[in-house]
């Protein structure tokens, strides 16, 4: 039964080695236990103040780029191996068993403004900003073998991003417009526009692989079908989105980072409203990246500071911040969701833990069943007003801390002022409009 232990008994006495089983049964009743829920709270407590003190999150800081970060991509298959792009057309291949770089190539004059790997992970692409497109062999050269590329396309106009298919050997370019290319083709298959503004960024959708959405200057974000060959629908925001990401796990779902210091989580489907508006970020959000799990997400920011979101939560679990790290460009999620990569300006490339207080290493069954006592106890009181305080205590820098204070300020005074004209208006004169549907100025299909 539930409400009982189990004992095993050796019998010395037997010839042949007997083993009895015998229930020892324990009483739940809460009478016979008076002081359980202040002895959780105090542990509960212990624990949390605890993962304060070992929330060390930094693991070190990958050097070697003579320029500004300015985008990443993560190989498919080896969880040890990422790719860095930089701003002066360089492209460098980390080990971060080792921390350190493997291979360095000279892929382009002047930016690398985008590079992703193909699904096999035997090749990787980078576009820049001498118009060129470059696919590049994964592998380092042989012997005596000179560092060229496998195929190089060369294009009208400068290419912004890049995105691959994740089950076909398509790719998909942006620019003054999104071009759909076939990896044996020179030219695109298809070209997709809607507006005529740049594009800054091109993902394709992990699950429904037909699916690709786009962000460019003019504000919109833009959602096209590739068996269509044309665009399905847009949504207006009040400012211009930077990037986008699909979340991994639920098809519909993708996170845009905007100028306006939020991110917005969209069910592509009622494009209206956001499902959630992230706030609290004080500077332009330049990067998005979901977790495998896509239960969260990890933004980059103009601010200096790497913040980490629940899918459904409007305010940040966590922010990381060093003294030397500048405005972050570009930001990744490894694929076993426990580390974090950024990617900023100051040229070094930094490696943090997902979850700040966790313990690298093998846990001792002792110290994995501690674990999860102290989880589920941390859990259980989470709302108590002690431990929420502690668990959500963050140092931030005095800039940010500053910023975030003066914010404070101006929300609250625009609060008070709608609510005085709404109080000397007429009634239903001055709407109320939730903070969802603020910031977006139209939808077109």
């Amino acid at each position: 039964p539930n409400s009982a232990y189990l004992e095993l008994h050796y019998i010395p006495w037997v010839s042949n080695v007997c083993v009895a089983l015998i229930a020892v049964p324990r009483n739940y009743d809460p009478v016979l236990h008076p002081f359980e829920v202040p002895r959780e709270y105090t542990r509960a407590l212990n624990a949390t103040k605890l993962e304060r003190v070992f929330a060390k999150p930094f693991l070190s800081s990958l050097d070697g780029h003579r320029d500004g970060v300015n985008c990443m991509a993560k190989h498919p298959k080896s969880l040890s191996t990422v790719l860095s792009g930089a701003c002066d057309g360089e492209v460098k291949i980390w080990n971060l068993t080792k921390r350190q770089c493997i291979r360095t190539i000279q892929a382009h004059e002047g930016f690398v403004r985008g590079m992703c790997a193909r699904f096999c992970g035997t090749s990787f692409f980078t576009v820049g900003d001498d118009k060129t497109v470059k696919q590049w062999k994964m592998e380092s050269p042989e012997y005596g073998e000179e560092e060229e590329p496998i195929h190089t396309i060369l294009g009208k106009t400068v290419y912004t991003g890049i995105d691959h298919h994740w089950k076909e050997a398509v790719f998909a370019t942006c620019g003054q417009q999104v071009d759909i290319w076939d990896e044996q083709r020179t030219s695109p298959m298809c070209s997709l526009t809607w507006g005529f503004d740049s594009i800054s960024s091109v993902k394709f959708n992990h699950i429904e692989t037909y699916l690709l959405g786009s962000c460019a200057s003019d504000r919109n974000i833009v959602l096209y079908d590739m068996r269509k060959s044309t665009p399905l629908k847009k949504v207006i925001l009040n400012m211009r989105t930077n990037t986008i990401c699909w979340n991994p796990m639920e098809a519909f779902i993708f996170t845009a980072a905007n100028e306006d210091y939020n991110l917005y989580t969209f069910d592509m489907r009622y494009l209206e409203s956001p499902v959630m508006v992230h706030m609290d970020h004080v500077s332009a959000v330049l990067d998005v990246d979901y977790s495998p799990t896509g239960k969260e997400f990890v933004s980059a920011s103009f601010d200096k500071s790497v913040r980490i979101f629940p899918v459904d939560k409007g305010h940040s679990r966590e922010v990381y911040h060093t003294k030397r790290m500048q405005h972050v460009i570009t930001v990744k999620w490894t694929s076993d969701s426990k580390y974090i990569l950024c990617g900023s300006d100051e040229m070094n490339i930094r490696l943090w833990k997902a979850n700040a207080s966790e313990k690298l290493g093998v846990l001792a069954p002792r110290e994995k069943a501690a674990m999860n006592y102290n989880q589920k106890l941390k859990e259980k009181f989470q709302h108590h007003p002690k431990i929420r305080r502690i668990a959500q205590h963050r140092h931030l820098p005095k800039s940010i801390f500053c910023q975030i204070k003066e914010q404070r300020i101006m929300r609250e005074a625009r609060r008070r002022k709608e609510l005085n004209r709404r109080k000397h208006s007429k009634p239903g004169s001055v709407p109320l409009v939730s903070e969802k549907k603020k910031h977006i100025v139209a939808v077109v299909k």
